[in-house]
C-alpha cells in the first residue's frame, strides 16, 4: 500500500462530502502561516488552525481554486484566509505572486511525497494484525497438534501438524497465540480474545493433522498455538473524521504500549466496537473521571464530592471489531489511563 493512497487518511473531504455546520471554531491562537516540512501531519497542522482540528474539511469545500484538496506537500505554504467573508484554508506551493500568498491549481509531477494525516508507523502493524476473536472463533481454530522434528517450539523452516485443515480454501495460514482476554469493566462479560501474530505458514498438505511450513516465525511456535487462514484484508482509508452520530461511552480497557504512561500516537482497546456503532474514522474525546474528595469546609464537615470529569485528549478509530474497537490517541494534555472514559464530542 503505498503512502499515496492513504494520504487522505480520515481528514479531507471529497467536493462530494456531506452538508456541514456552517460554524467553525477557529483556533484563536492560529499562526499567521505555516510552511510544511516533512515529518508534519495534517491532523497537526489542522491543530495549529482550529479548535476542532476534525473541521477542517468544512472550509476547504467551497475552495475551487484548488484542484486537489486532498494533497499537501513539504514546502506548500498554509494560511487562514477569507473568500466571501467565509474562512478558508489556502494553500501556496512555496510561489508568491504580487507579494501575497495565492490559492492556486496544484500539479502533481515531480513533487515529494504528500504527507500523511498521521504517523502511518504508529498503526501499520495493527492494520491486520493483532487480531480479536470471539468466543466460536477461538474454540473452532485449528491448533498445532505437534512438530514434525518433535522439538517443544519451532522456528522458520521448521514443519508444524495442525488440527484438522481438510480443504484447500487458503494456501497460506498465520499463527496466532491468544493473549489478553477482554473484559467489559462493568458487567465483566468478555467482549474478546487478543490474538497475537506469531508466524506465516504455508500449506504443505491436507489432512487431520495437516502439514505446514513455518515461511516466516516473529516469535518462537509452541504446542498448542491457533491457526487461521491468512486473508490481506484491503484496509479501507477513505473514512472521514467525524463524531457518531449517536452517543458512545466507552472505557479504554488496554494499551498496546509496554510503558505504565499513555500519550499521543499510542495504541489502546475501547469495550465498544461495531456493533455498538462505532465506525472507521469515528473521533472520540477521551475524558479522565473526576476524584471523590472531602470538602472540610462543609456545614456537615467532610461532605463527599466529585470533581467534574476532566478532557485529556482525542482518539481516532482506526479498527472495529464485534465489541471492541482500536484507537489511536491523536491528541494529549495529560497521560492517559486504563479506565478513561471516550465519549462522543459535544
Amino acid at each position: 500500500m503505498t503512502m499515496r493512497t492513504v494520504i487522505g487518511l480520515i481528514f479531507f473531504l471529497s467536493f462530494s462530502a456531506p452538508n456541514w455546520a456552517d460554524v467553525v471554531k477557529i483556533n484563536p491562537d492560529h499562526p499567521t502561516k505555516h510552511v510544511v516540512v516533512k515529518g508534519d501531519t495534517l491532523w497537526d497542522i489542522s491543530a495549529k488552525f482550529l479548535t476542532n482540528p476534525w473541521e477542517w474539511p468544512k472550509i476547504w469545500r467551497h475552495n475551487t481554486q484548488i484542484k486537489n484538496p486532498h494533497l499537501i506537500y513539504p514546502g506548500d505554504i498554509i494560511t487562514l484566509c477569507f473568500i466571501n467573508n467565509q474562512p478558508m484554508l489556502c494553500v501556496d506551493s512555496g510561489q508568491r505572486s504580487e507579494g501575497r500568498l495565492q490559492p492556486r491549481i496544484r500539479y502533481q509531477d515531480h513533487k515529494p511525497e504528500a504527507i500523511a494525516m498521521i504517523p502511518l508507523g504508529a498503526i501499520r502493524a495493527f492494520l491486520n494484525s493483532p487480531k480479536v476473536l470471539n468466543k466460536d472463533e477461538l474454540e473452532n481454530a485449528p491448533y498445532i497438534v505437534a512438530f514434525a522434528d518433535e522439538h517443544l517450539i519451532a522456528g522458520t523452516d521448521s514443519n508444524i501438524y495442525v488440527r484438522s485443515i481438510l480443504n484447500r480454501d487458503y494456501m497460506h495460514y498465520t499463527t496466532y497465540r491468544i493473549g489478553e482476554t477482554y473484559k467489559d469493566p462493568e458487567t465483566d462479560d468478555i467482549l474478546g480474545y487478543e490474538a497475537i501474530h506469531i508466524a506465516d505458514n504455508s500449506i504443505i498438505s491436507l489432512g487431520d493433522p495437516a502439514t505446514l511450513s513455518i515461511n516466516k516465525a516473529l516469535q518462537e511456535v509452541r504446542l498448542g498455538d491457533h491457526v487461521m487462514p491468512a486473508v490481506d484484508n484491503e484496509i479501507n482509508f477513505n473514512f472521514y473524521p467525524i463524531a457518531p452520530s449517536t452517543k458512545i461511552d466507552a472505557t479504554i480497557i488496554a494499551s498496546m504500549t509496554d510503558s505504565q504512561e499513555i500519550g499521543q500516537y499510542d495504541i489502546v482497546v475501547l469495550n465498544k466496537g461495531a456493533q455498538d456503532g462505532l465506525k472507521l474514522g469515528h473521533l472520540l474525546s477521551i475524558f479522565q473521571e473526576g476524584e471523590l474528595i472531602k470538602d472540610p469546609y462543609h456545614k456537615n464537615g467532610h461532605e463527599l464530592v466529585k470533581l467534574p470529569n476532566r478532557k485529556s485528549g482525542t482518539l481516532l478509530i482506526f479498527r472495529t471489531f464485534d465489541r471492541v474497537s482500536y484507537a489511536l490517541i491523536l491528541h494529549s494534555t495529560r497521560n492517559i489511563r486504563l479506565l478513561d472514559k471516550a465519549q462522543t464530542p459535544e
